[in-house]
């Protein structure tokens, strides 16, 4: 009983860390009701993004089946994973934002897309971090690299869905909202699930998937500076 209570505990906390980061960052708080809409929508995502996973991943590799090449491995990581996850997470997202009156800052894109994804990036960690025997482990890893992960993929949906909203309303910036996020979480993906493909090239694709992550957390780090920059006084949007 014990060992569950600290594998939830471990399954929970990055994504606790993540989120009270982003909040401190907003200078204007979104109200706590809000912020759990978000949340609780990033939840209730999960159970659709199931369905539709476990309806598509048969079509690509039969009932039964699995990705087992490099290229198979590459459409699970974008056709399985990221497209579904990343266009129910952007549904979310314009559920909580289409009539919210205090979305009115370039930053609040950003805060409340980053609680949906960690809203879904919860109940999945629990679901692989409790689930495991060798739940330290796991969810050791997951905590280094899948929530964050999807820490920072909502980073970028937040960043392009308010870019759009407040800046500029093009074509680019639009498909950028779902864009972004999904070419990240399949490269992220496709990385992962190509570890195990040929033991002599475990070492150089953990290399690149750190390299990846450092990169993308860069990326998002700017992203966040950007915004709030935007929201200070007499910053004129360009």
């Amino acid at each position: 009983m014990i060992s569950i209570i600290i594998a939830f505990v471990i399954a929970v906390l990055p994504s606790i860390l993540l989120l009270i980061y982003i909040l401190k960052k907003d200078a204007k708080p979104e109200p706590a009701k809000q912020i759990w809409k978000a949340i609780l929508w990033g939840v209730a995502i999960v159970i659709p993004i199931v369905i539709v996973e476990n309806i598509i991943s048969p079509i690509l590799f039969g009932e039964g089946g699995s990705a087992v090449s490099v290229i198979s491995h590459i459409a699970d990581a974008f056709i399985v994973a990221a497209i579904p996850e990343e266009s129910f997470k952007l549904l979310a997202l314009w559920l909580v934002l289409r009539k919210n009156p205090y979305f009115d800052e370039h930053y609040d894109g950003i805060v409340y897309s980053v609680c949906v994804g960690l809203g879904f990036a919860t109940v999945e960690n629990i679901f692989y971090v409790v689930g495991e025997g060798d739940w330290a482990s796991v969810g050791i890893m997951r905590a280094l690299f899948s929530v964050p992960g999807h820490y920072a993929f909502a980073v970028l949906m937040g960043y392009y869905y308010a870019r759009y909203h407040f800046v500029k309303r093009s074509f680019l910036n639009g498909i950028s909202i779902l864009g972004v996020p999904v070419l990240a979480h399949g490269i992220y993906d496709a990385i992962v699930m190509n570890v195990g493909v040929n033991e002599y090239l475990v070492l150089p694709i953990i290399g690149l998937l750190i390299f990846f992550c450092i990169k993308m957390h860069k990326v998002c780090k700017k992203k966040i500076v950007a915004q709030l920059e935007m929201d200070k006084p007499g910053e004129i949007a360009v």
